[in-house]
C-alpha cells in the first residue's frame, strides 16, 4: 500500500513539469511564440527538466535506501571527514543564496554506511540553506560524546510551524510548497535523511521556531562492547 502511494505521488510530481515542458516544446516547434520571448521559454524547459532530474535521482536514492542496495557496505568512517566534505562541496551554492556555510565541531570515528551518511548531511544542508533568508546562516556541527555522536544542523530560516513538524519527514511534504517547487525541491530530501537514520539506529530531534530557524540533531548511539 504504501509502495502504491508513493508511486501514485511520484508520478503526481513528474506530471506537472512534464506537462509544462510539453506546452512549451509545442508552441516553440509550431513557431508559436514572439522572438523574444524565446530565451524565457527555453530557461522554463529547461528549469522543469532540471527539476524532473532532481525528481528522479532522488527516487533512485530513496529505492536504494528501500532495498538496502547500492554500495551500502558499513565501513569505519569519520562523521566529520564525511561533513567537511558534504560542506566543501556545498559552499557556491550557498554563497549563491548569500547563506554563510560552516562546520564545527571534532572527529568522530563511527562504523557506517558512508554514501548514506553522506546523503543524510546533504539533504540536511541543502534544506538549511534553501529555506534561509539573505545574509543568514547554517552550522554543521559534530560532537563525540561518550556513548552517542551527534550531529546537529542549525540554521536562521523560515523555520517550521509546531503543528507541521511531524509530517516533514514524509514523503513529498512540503512546509512551503511555492517556495520549495522553486527552488528545485523534491519533497523527498528529509525522507532520505530518515531512512539514513534507521539504517543507522540513529534518532531525529527536530527544534523549530517559525521566521527563526530550524535546528535538527541526528543522534548516533554508540555500541557498547561486550567485556
Amino acid at each position: 500500500e504504501a509502495r502504491n502511494q508513493f508511486v501514485s505521488n511520484a508520478s503526481h510530481e513528474l506530471k506537472t513539469p512534464l506537462h509544462t515542458i510539453a506546452g512549451y516544446a509545442e508552441l516553440l516547434a509550431n513557431n508559436a511564440v514572439k522572438p523574444e520571448d524565446i530565451p524565457s521559454f527555453s530557461q522554463q524547459i529547461l528549469a522543469d527538466a532540471r527539476r524532473m532530474s532532481a525528481l528522479v535521482d532522488d527516487i533512485i536514492r530513496l529505492s536504494h535506501l528501500d532495498e538496502g542496495s547500492g554500495n551500502m557496505e558499513q565501513e569505519d568512517v569519520d562523521l566529520m571527514l564525511i561533513a567537511r566534505e558534504v560542506v566543501d562541496g556545498l559552499q557556491p551554492f550557498a554563497s549563491e543564496l548569500d547563506v554563510s556555510l560552516t562546520l564545527t565541531g571534532e572527529s568522530a570515528p563511527m562504523n557506517g554506511i558512508a554514501q548514506s551518511l553522506n546523503l543524510m548531511i546533504q539533504n540536511l544542508c541543502d534544506n538549511a540553506i534553501k529555506y534561509n533568508r539573505k545574509g543568514g546562516s547554517v552550522n554543521v556541527d559534530i560532537q563525540n560524546n561518550d556513548d552517542e555522536i551527534l550531529l546537529t544542523v542549525s540554521d536562521t530560516g523560515i523555520g517550521i510551524a509546531p503543528e507541521l513538524q511531524d509530517r516533514v519527514f514524509e514523503r513529498f511534504y512540503r512546509v512551503d510548497k511555492g517556495r520549495s517547487r522553486e527552488m528545485g525541491g523534491t519533497g523527498l530530501g528529509l525522507s532520505i535523511v530518515k531512512h539514513a537514520a534507521m539504517q543507522h539506529n540513529a534518532q531525529i530531534d527536530l527544534n523549530s521556531i517559525p521566521n527563526e530557524g530550524t535546528t535538527i540533531t541526528i543522534r548516533f548511539p554508540k555500541i557498547k562492547e561486550i567485556v
